[in-house]
């Protein structure tokens, strides 16, 4: 009886090494991944998941963390599903006898350069003259900058700065045409210091302030985004150039009985986020949950808040620290992904979801790559930062099967464009042969 139990015991064992060999090893893209010169180097996990079928076709360091970059979108992406309606909350306010108070709600399409919202303003602007204008930032606890961002990215376009009350994507577009310079917003156009020397656009790191070389003032068709600094001073200067009215001060809650006012459909803010990689828009939707769940713009809040309600069955639990993937301190595993982008085409239509992701060969950051099929089969959020690339989404075989991937590849010394075009080849033969 006991060596009956014990050859059963060894039985399972055999079989579950074996299903554990055939997931890492027999397959022909596992050794397309082994013999590459390209991922000899890397760290390089991968999961492969047939949603109809409820199982892993392909498994290999997925229980692994990695440094995700952008594909950190897709939880802020979920939590914006989970949490947010059809339409971006813009303001919450307050009418008290001839005041009006308002505060943010994170929503970052107020004046934002690519998208056309312009509710709140006519909002605001539509208040008569009688009525006295109060901003508070009682509700905003978060730093400007998330935890963990590199400190001298500061200059750069995707390193916007985070605030309630977000105005002009947090950033000045200057734009340049035969020695015409024309920032907008207007109002900083005394902010800008000329020199001879210098290539580029800079801000010095604590101020408002702008040098501009004179080789970027003879550039023709010249366009560039730069972070301003956000405070709430600023923020009462932008709101009185725009609405061409007084606005005061305050420091005070959110009151319960507070009203909102909705700006734009939130599905045309998460296509840019997603096709365009946008940090802010990232980082200023996650703050939008934490908004509607308690008028708490805290991304540390909405974070956890998001992950005890609504990925408890991830299953390894994740590292997430802000919305947008630039921090290094994010770190999820490629079966967690998996099972998140599963959970994420449960909230939405495909036909829709697939408008919303790039679509390789056509759309956002998959426009040059995924071309020799002449149709899109794969949609999926990049992520790349120096020395991680990342590729996780929806790719449709060949034969019409739907399949969920995750591919991740961490810790290489080489240009990220090889590594994109080693996880093409591998994901075009998956298109071809399932």
């Amino acid at each position: 009886m006991q060596k009956t139990i014990l050859w059963v015991f060894l039985a399972i064992i055999g079989i579950s090494c074996t299903t554990s060999h055939n997931l890492s090893r027999r397959q022909p893209f596992a050794r397309m991944i082994d013999t590459s010169e390209v991922f000899a180097h890397n760290f390089t996990g991968m999961a492969i998941y047939d949603p109809t079928a409820k199982k892993a076709i392909f498994e290999r360091n997925a229980d692994r963390y990695f440094t995700p970059a952008s594909n950190t979108k897709l939880f802020t992406f979920y939590a914006c599903l989970k949490t947010l309606g059809d339409s971006i909350p813009a303001l919450r306010y307050t009418i008290n006898k001839d005041s009006l108070i308002f505060w943010g709600t994170g929503d970052p399409t107020f004046f934002h350069h690519d998208l056309k919202s312009t509710k709140a303003f006519n909002f605001l602007k539509s208040q008569k003259g009688t009525k006295n204008l109060f901003f508070s930032d009682g509700n905003f606890t978060n730093e400007p900058m998330g935890e963990g961002w590199a400190w001298d990215d500061y200059n750069d376009y995707y390193s916007a700065e985070i605030y309630g009350l977000p105005m002009y994507g947090n950033v000045i577009r200057v734009s340049i045409d035969k020695g015409t310079f024309a920032p907008q917003p207007a109002i900083f156009s005394n902010s800008f210091y000329r020199k001879d020397e210098g290539s580029s656009i800079k801000r010095i790191q604590t101020d408002n302030i702008f040098v501009l070389p004179k080789s970027t003032l003879q550039k023709n068709n010249y366009k560039t985004d730069i972070p301003f600094k956000t405070s709430s001073a600023l923020t009462q200067q932008l709101l009185m150039d725009t609405l061409r009215k007084n606005v005061s001060l305050l420091h005070v809650p959110v009151p319960k009985d507070a009203r909102t006012i909705y700006s734009m459909a939130s599905e045309d803010v998460y296509r840019l986020m997603m096709q365009e990689s946008d940090n802010m828009l990232a980082e200023h939707l996650l703050l939008l949950c934490g908004a509607v769940l308690k008028d708490s713009l805290n991304t540390a809040f909405a974070i956890k808040s998001v992950t005890e309600k609504h990925l408890q069955d991830l299953p390894d639990a994740p590292k997430w620290v802000d919305g947008s993937g630039l921090s290094r301190y994010n770190l999820f595993t490629p079966r967690s992904i998996v099972k998140l982008l599963e959970k994420i085409s449960a909230e939405m239509p495909q036909e829709k979801l697939y408008t919303i992701l790039p679509a390789g060969g056509q759309t956002g950051t998959l426009k040059n790559v995924f071309k020799s099929t002449g149709k899109p089969f794969i949609f999926a959020k990049t992520g790349t930062l120096g020395g991680v690339y990342n590729l996780s989404g929806y790719l449709v075989t060949k034969k019409g099967k739907t399949l969920i991937v995750s591919l991740m590849n961490n810790n290489f010394n080489l240009p990220a464009s090889k590594i994109r075009r080693e996880a093409e080849k591998v994901l075009t033969w998956v298109y071809e042969h399932y």
